[in-house]
């Protein structure tokens, strides 16, 4: 980033490349060998789906992290490039993170993440401190440097989000996290039953949001009764692949949070926007517009229970 950018959203950490593997099924058979379809690579992982799902939104977003000096980093400044996206970065000589994920015919993956960053890698500050003064709301990915950032943006009285992934409710690398953001996203398929009371318990969150896949999400809003949001289907968008499909959650309640809409609201747009998501195969190839977005929440409505 050069100079001085307004951003609704900062984003931080979260960006690599995604080899994608469309296998027969999963569990994989026990066998020497599986014929696949073609192996395709895509720029993906959390931090990018989350900036790339608010700009497609209508958000100016950008996102910082550290990548490497590699043919991956390569592939990600020029991609930001094109996509009129900004983008600040730290090289380390770790290089830049990837994933492997083998995904079934009825859309469900299995993700082997080279995270690959030494263990306790901390970062300049600088790196996110000048821009974070630019920006209205700040989404932190749980990379284990960008827990430093919550502090600065709590300083800066910035709304933070976070994405917990899949929190077991005791490992403690995800609570600096899970204590310090307004706004929680978790998933619920490692999560104990008082994972979601123990942070609205332990931290600043106002709105927990656990979402559960196909059985859709669910929002916990301080002092207020849990809200189920059963998934919707889209008949001429059948679930083909589910990479990227939390990450477009995230941006459509990121994009209704902001323009102030009531979480009910903000939730239901997640909804939809994960449902998109699934649609296309890869990771983040095919995320919903702003357009697009009003177009089927029209349709679909609010169906909370």
């Amino acid at each position: 980033m050069t100079g001085p950018v307004e951003l609704d959203v900062l984003v931080i950490g979260g960006v690599g490349i995604d080899t994608i593997v469309r296998v027969p099924s999963l569990p994989l058979a026990d066998a020497d060998s599986i014929a696949v379809d073609p192996i395709e690579s895509y720029l993906g992982h959390t931090g990018h789906g989350v900036a790339l799902g608010c700009h497609l939104l209508g958000l100016n977003a950008g996102l910082v992290d550290v990548i490497g000096d590699d043919p991956e980093g390569a592939r990600i400044r020029r991609t930001y490039q094109e996509l009129g996206l900004p983008l600040r970065v730290a090289v380390h000589r770790s290089g830049t993170r990837r994933s492997v994920n083998l995904v079934s015919p009825d859309g469900r993956r299995l993700s082997m993440y080279d995270g690959r960053h030494p263990a306790g890698l901390r970062v300049d500050p600088g790196l996110w401190r000048p821009v974070m003064r630019q920006a209205q709301h700040v989404h932190v990915s749980i990379m284990d440097y960008a827990r430093d950032a919550l502090g600065d943006a709590i300083a800066a009285d910035r709304s933070i989000s976070t994405d917990l992934h899949d929190w077991d409710g005791r490992n403690d690398h995800h609570k600096d996290f899970a204590t310090a953001s307004d706004i929680v996203f978790v998933s619920t398929s490692s999560l104990p039953s008082d994972g979601v009371e123990w942070i609205l318990a332990n931290g600043r969150a106002e709105v927990v949001v656990a979402m559960a896949g196909a059985d859709g999400s669910y929002l916990h809003v301080r002092g207020e009764p849990a809200r189920h949001f059963p998934a919707v289907t889209f008949p001429d968008r059948p679930v083909v692949d589910t990479n990227g499909a939390g990450d477009a959650y995230v941006a459509a309640f990121l994009a209704r949070y902001l323009d102030g809409a009531p979480w009910q609201d903000a939730a239901q747009a997640g909804t939809i926007a994960g449902a998109w998501a699934c649609g296309s195969p890869g990771t983040h190839t095919n995320l919903i517009t702003a357009e697009e977005l009003a177009v089927r929440s029209r349709k679909y409505g609010r169906s909370s229970t």
